[in-house]
């Protein structure tokens, strides 16, 4: 009797997995060419009327959404025999069943809390406010932390004693300089316009001049000659030295494990309620008249405030920010980019008061203005190159960071810990967080991190390599640093590449190249504490890639895809709503107004038809006179503007 029903069983079985293997093998999908899949293993349980079929890691490189899981299912009762069509079938692709792999934001039903941020939720004052902007935003990326990288960037090949790009040159570039072009002048001020607070480990300003105005002076000539700091106490408050150390630059070139954050003092005062009290001033002497960012510094006290009052004086006027230096302290700070003339002027400093609406303390220490030249010596001589063309090593161990953070391989391996002070840069400013709990660190509540790399692939034929997302879950037991499922960071994988096809084939009718998304093991995926993925938008290999790569609206196109998925991703994390910022106008026109001295502006708002929720409703216009820089913008709300001109002035809008 058991004889009997055994062979029935054993064919049922050989049955099942022949037609399995058949299924496995002949899969495809139209959205991305994930090779060729394979049957694992498959177990039935008669009892339980259940099937449990589990393929190879490649049928989880594919975009997953419920209609796609309901049409695999749907076909695979087709093809089952007899009575395992009726079972309960679950189909798993690298560990997980190929429901589980439908990121959130995609599901039409219950979602994954362990994937979600659920209660965390960052309520303290971001780490920058720029108070002077002209809108509040309520529906953006407001109080939230974002950490992106561009690839690699020059660096001291230890076993050649030479300085050398990671990558090759290729098309007029190497990925080390390419994927800059994405990142500095379209995502990150994307991402900022939509409150975001964003930071990057390499530099991110391309100013090759540099002025450090310090509370400790000119110390042996470096860094600032002619600058001035100044301090103003008031009846209340005077300032004081902390007991912490501060920066102080006192020498022109850095050698390995030097640390110009421990080597100087920062001031302190109390704060008060009224305005204009006391102050620290900053004043720079400015080689050349051009662009430069102001990066502040402090030091976190046990009664530090959150809402430290800094104003940037430039060309373009005033503009206000508050710090909160409760957290970030002991490193540059960027606060933002502004024009300033040459010299040192009244309207070229900054501002650092005492008024405040809580008690306690803030902190001055030193001001930096400009990206600069690199100045970390490797093998006897610095790169010769402009600190934002040299990798995160380097601006690691400038930014004060700790030995561990960008040392781990003792000065005898710099690619490696270029590759790794990324994600340890990222930890350490966010350790202590409530996104990263355990490390410790200087509080920063980063939400994801992203790295963007041009190495997608290669080919002998002349035809579009496209986007490849990397991700890695198996690592600290599959959890993040605070807790959350690491396949978080799957779905934000998912959700950008989903995003960068649908827009580059829209606005470019090519069938762009959806590729693989790997679950593999890579320093930038796997260090992070919070959700991370490795976009490798393209081959700088390939010249079909290339063609577009070096197309300003391409790479405008892909800013804003990247803009567009991390906002979704982020409000989908915290279950919030989200509006996409426009698109910038068009038909942009200037007449003489009606009225004496004034010009009529006009221009015409464009929807996204992409995204439903980027429709103009407000516009701010932004102005500078002469070869001042630009205004905080004015605030208006149809699609003209009446501006007032002085004879003999240029305006520019």
């Amino acid at each position: 009797m058991l004889y009997g029903t055994f062979l029935p069983a054993q064919e049922i079985k050989q049955n099942v997995e022949e037609r399995l293997q058949a299924f496995f093998k002949e899969y495809t999908t139209n959205t991305v060419n994930i090779g060729t899949c394979k049957l694992d293993s498959f177990r039935i349980d008669f009892r339980e009327k259940r099937l449990l079929i589990y393929t190879n890691e490649r049928f989880a490189y594919q975009p997953l959404r419920p209609a796609t899981v309901d049409a695999i299912y749907r076909h695979l009762k087709q093809i089952l025999p007899g009575p395992v069509s009726y079972f309960k079938i679950t189909l798993f692709a690298n560990g997980r069943s190929i429901e589980d792999l439908i990121p959130n934001l995609y599901r039409k039903e219950k979602k994954d809390k362990t994937r979600l941020f659920n209660k965390l939720e960052y309520r303290d004052s971001p780490w920058v406010s720029r108070i002077s902007r002209p809108y509040e935003i309520t529906r953006g990326l407001e109080r939230r932390h974002i950490a992106l990288w561009q690839s690699h960037g020059k660096y001291y090949i230890n076993n050649k004693n030479k300085w050398g790009w990671q990558r090759p040159r290729l098309f007029c570039t190497t990925e080390d300089q390419f994927t800059q072009s994405f990142i500095l002048p379209y995502l990150i001020p994307m991402l900022e316009n939509a409150g975001a607070n964003v930071f990057t480990p390499r530099e991110r300003d391309t100013q090759k001049q540099e002025v450090i105005v310090d509370n400790d002076g000119n110390l042996s000539g470096y860094g600032g000659q002619g600058s001035l700091y100044l301090e103003v106490k008031s009846r209340k408050a005077r300032w004081q030295q902390t007991s912490q150390p501060g920066f102080a630059q006192q020498k022109r070139v850095y050698q390995d494990n030097e640390n110009p954050f421990i080597t100087g003092t920062a001031r302190y005062a109390q704060t008060e309620k009224k305005k204009d009290k006391a102050f620290a001033e900053w004043i720079p002497d400015i080689p050349e008249t051009g662009d430069y960012a102001v990066y502040v510094s402090y030091q976190t006290l046990p009664n530090s405030v959150s809402d430290a009052k800094y104003i940037v004086f430039h060309h373009g006027g005033t503009t206000e920010f508050k710090v909160n230096q409760q957290i970030g302290g002991g490193t540059w700070v960027y606060l933002g980019t502004f024009s300033f003339d040459k010299g040192k002027n009244d309207y070229g400093m900054v501002v650092l008061s005492n008024e405040s609406k809580q008690k306690g303390v803030v902190c001055a220490d030193a001001v930096r203005f400009g990206g600069g030249m690199g100045n970390i010596e490797r093998g006897g001589e610095t790169s010769g190159m402009p600190r934002y063309l040299e990798g995160a090593r380097y601006s690691a161990q400038w930014a004060g960071m700790p030995y561990s953070v960008y040392g781990g391989r003792e000065g005898k391996d710099d690619m490696s810990d270029d590759i790794n002070v990324r994600s340890r840069m990222i930890n350490y400013l966010s350790g202590g967080s409530i996104f990263n709990p355990k490390d410790k660190g200087l509080g920063v509540p980063f939400e994801l991190s992203m790295a963007l790399h041009s190495d997608a692939g290669a080919s002998k034929e002349d035809k579009i390599i496209g986007t490849l997302g990397i991700y890695t879950t198996d690592f600290n037991n599959g959890v993040l640093g605070a807790g959350t499922d690491r396949y978080a960071s799957r779905d934000l994988s998912d959700i950008l590449l989903t995003q960068l096809q649908r827009d580059i084939r829209s606005n470019y009718a090519i069938d762009w190249t959806r590729r693989s998304m790997w679950n593999r093991n890579y320093s930038e995926t796997r260090l992070p504490a919070v959700p991370s993925t490795i976009i490798e938008l393209l081959s700088h290999q390939n010249f079909a890639d290339m063609r577009l790569g070096h197309d300003p609206n391409f790479k405008f196109t892909v800013g804003r895809s990247i803009y567009k998925a991390i906002l979704q991703y982020l409000c989908n994390q915290h279950g919030k709503d989200y509006v996409v910022q426009p698109l910038p106008v068009s038909n942009f026109a200037i007449r003489f107004g009606n009225k004496k001295n004034t010009l009529q502006l006009s221009w015409n708002g464009e929807e996204d038809l992409l995204e439903p929720t980027a429709k103009p409703r407000e516009y701010i216009v932004y102005t500078r006179i002469g070869r001042g820089g630009f205004d905080n913008g004015v605030r208006v709300s149809s699609p003209s503007y009446t501006v007032k001109i002085e004879p003999g002035y240029c305006l520019f809008l």
